[in-house]
């Protein structure tokens, strides 16, 4: 059964604790693309946009394979996470297209809605929109944290009608149980994380206000202390959710992971400080024959430097590479 025994990832050393491993890499690795992303824009259905980051070997010529890359809470495709991963893939002949959610491009997004966990139309028109104007035999998809939640999500909702050319997924520190998510990273240890996250999500709601005027109510902005007060006061009442609470119980991947029908690897460290519960579904794994589980016992959220760096990648990089290109041949019990 898909869960992974024998993980071969060893933390730097230099890297201590489980804050270290998320921190260290997310604010001091300097890894950079091999040339400079293209910028396509988009249209969405509901009269916004997407700005979607490629790495193409010839735009004329695609390659057989793209590999589509989904970034996390408040990211872009200029962290370190993507763009390592970008560099590897496009190194060993994958075209890449990284795509930045909705007001993450370092442009505000038209409508007062932005992005959540759960939003996959975005996901999946991105994925439309490639697969009519290009002709790849294979696309993979890789998820890093509420990227990699929706990318989950996604998989499941769509389930045996997911497009043939979409072969493989891979996903890293993924709160597929966002209810346990949200308690984790309100925990006082993780105080920092919420501080980072709630510091660019004020700015961006006020600059929502701004534009859109009466439409966003920026009077509790100030007063909100958690994400899940974030989650209470505008992402589920944006988005159509009755509180925090149902936002959480109706986007996280987990009940949808059973119904993932192409070879698709979660990578969640046990020492993610963003991560607790449901978030380690190792009986569920168990059961199913596309879904593979693997939990390294450190790697931090995001983070997965190892003890020796191979290219210049970290350890991250060359597993999903692996996993994608290899015909699963894991050591799984």
């Amino acid at each position: 059964m898909p869960v992974v025994q024998n993980t071969d990832f060893f933390a730097n050393p230099w890297h201590i604790n489980r804050h270290g491993q998320t921190i260290i890499p997310s604010q001091f690795r300097k890894i950079r693309l091999p040339k400079a992303y293209q910028r396509q824009r988009i249209e969405t259905p509901d009269g916004d946009f997407l700005d979607l980051d490629w790495l193409r070997h010839s735009p004329q010529k695609p390659q057989q394979q793209l590999v589509i890359i989904s970034h996390g809470l408040e990211g872009n495709t200029s962290r370190q996470y993507v763009v390592g991963m970008a560099r590897l893939f496009y190194e060993q002949g994958w075209d890449v297209l990284a795509w930045n959610f909705r007001s993450c491009s370092g442009e505000p997004n038209r409508l007062p809605h932005f992005y959540h966990a759960g939003f996959t139309k975005d996901l999946s028109w991105v994925i439309d929109q490639v697969i009519a104007l290009a002709h790849y035999q294979s696309i993979a998809l890789v998820g890093f944290s509420m990227g990699g939640n929706m990318t989950l999500k996604y998989l499941g909702e769509k389930s045996t009608q997911v497009p043939a050319v979409i072969q493989k997924a891979v996903v890293f520190s993924v709160p597929c149980d966002l209810v346990a998510g949200a308690a984790a990273i309100s925990h006082p240890n993780n105080w920092i994380y919420s501080y980072n996250f709630l510091r660019k999500l004020r700015k961006k709601i006020k600059a929502k206000a701004a534009q859109l005027k009466s439409l966003v109510d920026v009077s509790l902005i100030d007063k909100i202390k958690t994400l899940e007060g974030f989650d209470d006061a505008y992402t589920a009442p944006l988005h159509g959710f009755a509180n925090a609470q149902d936002y959480y119980t109706q986007s996280g991947a987990l009940p949808l992971i059973p119904q993932i029908s192409i070879p698709t690897l979660m990578v969640n460290a046990l020492n993610d400080p963003f991560l607790a519960g449901g978030c380690f579904p190792t009986e569920v794994a168990a059961k199913l024959p596309h879904f593979y589980l693997e939990t390294p016992a450190q790697g931090g959220h995001c983070g997965f430097s190892p003890r020796k760096k191979r290219g210049g990648f970290y350890w991250s990089e060359w597993r999903a590479l692996a996993f994608v290109q290899a015909s699963l041949e894991l050591g799984s019990s």
